[in-house]
Order: C-alpha cells, then structure tokens, then sequence
C-alpha cells in the first residue's frame, strides 16, 4: 500500500550496525579514526585565526571590530567542536557499551524462565 506516493517500506537503514561486531566496528572506526580527525580538523583554524586577530588587534589604544569578532566566531567554533567530539565519545561508549547491556539483559531474563515454576508440578 503507498499513500503520497512513499514506498510501502520504510524501515531502518540496511546498514545500521546491530551485530556484535558491527557495534565494535563502529566503536573503533570512531575511535580510531573519527575522533582524532575531527580534532585534527577543529584545530585546522587555530593559527590563521590567531595571525586575524593579531593584524586586527588594538595597536595603540585602537583596533579593529573585526579582531573581536573574528575572536568570537573562532570561540564559537571551539565550543562547536568541542560538543561534537564529546557526543562522537559518548556514542562510541554506547556502542562498547550496548553489546554488554543487551548479553545482561539475555542473561537475566534466560535465569528467571529457567527457574521452576509452581505449574512444574501439575
């Protein structure tokens, strides 16, 4: 059936990782590569920017607005990729973390039904 002219299917995407191993993959491509890259290219601005701000700084007792704002927009960006790493750290630890829950839970729930129940004896 399609209604406004959607395909009938729209489930989740066919390469979510949901093995095991696909998790663990996911957590140490993240890990491994993601992670320093996206820092190695947060800081890619930091000396260009520095040299703007300098060249636009106040120079006896006068400067530029545009020192300050550039300052700004380059603190905006720290805080941007700042909060991006730390949300790529947090879903690597879900990732690490998400096989262990679910083994637990497995673990947890096969103990309560393998337990003899009063209608055993019935």
């Amino acid at each position: 059936m399609r209604l406004n002219q959607f395909p009938a299917d729209q489930g989740a995407q066919p390469d979510l990782a949901s093995s095991p191993a696909e998790m663990r993959a996911a957590a140490r491509a993240i890990d491994q590569h993601i992670l320093g890259d996206t820092r190695k290219a947060g800081a890619l601005p930091d000396k260009d920017t520095e040299a703007v701000v300098k060249e636009f700084g106040a120079k006896d007792g006068h400067g530029w607005l545009t020192s300050r704002a550039v300052q700004r927009a380059h603190n905006a960006w720290g805080e941007q990729v700042k909060a991006h790493t730390d949300r790529l750290s947090s879903d690597r630890d879900s990732l690490k973390g998400a096989n262990q829950v679910l083994h637990g839970t497995d673990t947890v729930i096969g103990a309560k039904t393998g337990q003899v129940s009063v209608f055993h004896s019935y």
